[in-house]
Protein backbone atom coordinates (compact mmCIF):
# COMPACT_ATOMS: atom_id res chain seq x y z
CA UNK A 1 0.00 0.00 0.00
CA UNK A 2 1.21 3.55 -1.18
CA UNK A 3 1.69 6.32 1.73
CA UNK A 4 -1.28 8.29 0.10
CA UNK A 5 -3.24 5.23 0.23
CA UNK A 6 -3.21 4.48 3.66
CA UNK A 7 -7.02 5.09 5.50
CA UNK A 8 -5.30 6.76 8.68
CA UNK A 9 -2.35 9.28 9.30
CA UNK A 10 -1.50 6.36 11.28
CA UNK A 11 -0.90 4.56 8.65
CA UNK A 12 0.76 7.21 6.32
CA UNK A 13 2.94 7.58 9.49
CA UNK A 14 4.12 3.74 9.29
CA UNK A 15 4.03 3.58 6.08
CA UNK A 16 6.62 6.93 5.44
CA UNK A 17 8.82 5.20 8.53
CA UNK A 18 8.75 2.29 6.63
CA UNK A 19 10.31 3.60 3.43
CA UNK A 20 12.89 5.95 5.22
CA UNK A 21 14.03 2.77 7.17
CA UNK A 22 14.06 0.78 3.85
CA UNK A 23 16.27 3.68 1.99
CA UNK A 24 18.49 3.94 5.03
CA UNK A 25 18.94 -0.28 4.99
CA UNK A 26 19.93 0.01 1.20
CA UNK A 27 22.36 2.91 1.50
CA UNK A 28 23.85 1.04 4.22
CA UNK A 29 24.04 -2.28 2.24
CA UNK A 30 25.50 -0.56 -0.57
CA UNK A 31 28.04 0.84 1.07
CA UNK A 32 29.07 -2.48 2.23
CA UNK A 33 28.86 -4.00 -1.30
CA UNK A 34 30.89 -1.06 -2.62
CA UNK A 35 28.27 -0.36 -5.65
CA UNK A 36 24.50 0.11 -6.28
CA UNK A 37 21.92 -2.35 -5.76
CA UNK A 38 20.16 -3.15 -9.06
CA UNK A 39 16.90 -1.83 -9.54
CA UNK A 40 13.71 -2.56 -11.43
CA UNK A 41 14.21 -5.31 -13.99
CA UNK A 42 17.85 -5.78 -13.17
CA UNK A 43 16.63 -6.90 -10.14
CA UNK A 44 14.44 -9.32 -10.87
CA UNK A 45 16.94 -11.11 -13.17
CA UNK A 46 19.18 -10.85 -10.09
CA UNK A 47 16.92 -12.08 -7.61
CA UNK A 48 15.71 -14.96 -9.92
CA UNK A 49 19.09 -16.31 -10.76
CA UNK A 50 20.38 -16.12 -7.25
CA UNK A 51 17.87 -18.53 -6.45
CA UNK A 52 18.55 -21.56 -8.63
CA UNK A 53 21.23 -20.14 -11.24
CA UNK A 54 19.01 -19.76 -14.26
CA UNK A 55 16.97 -16.90 -15.42
CA UNK A 56 13.45 -15.70 -15.39
CA UNK A 57 13.53 -16.27 -19.47
CA UNK A 58 15.02 -19.47 -19.35
CA UNK A 59 12.58 -21.09 -16.75
CA UNK A 60 10.32 -19.86 -19.13
CA UNK A 61 11.28 -21.11 -21.93
CA UNK A 62 11.53 -24.77 -20.62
Amino acid sequence: MGIEQAPTEKGRKSARGLRKSAANEEKKVEAQKGSDLAKGSQRFEERSKSSDGKSAGTKQRL
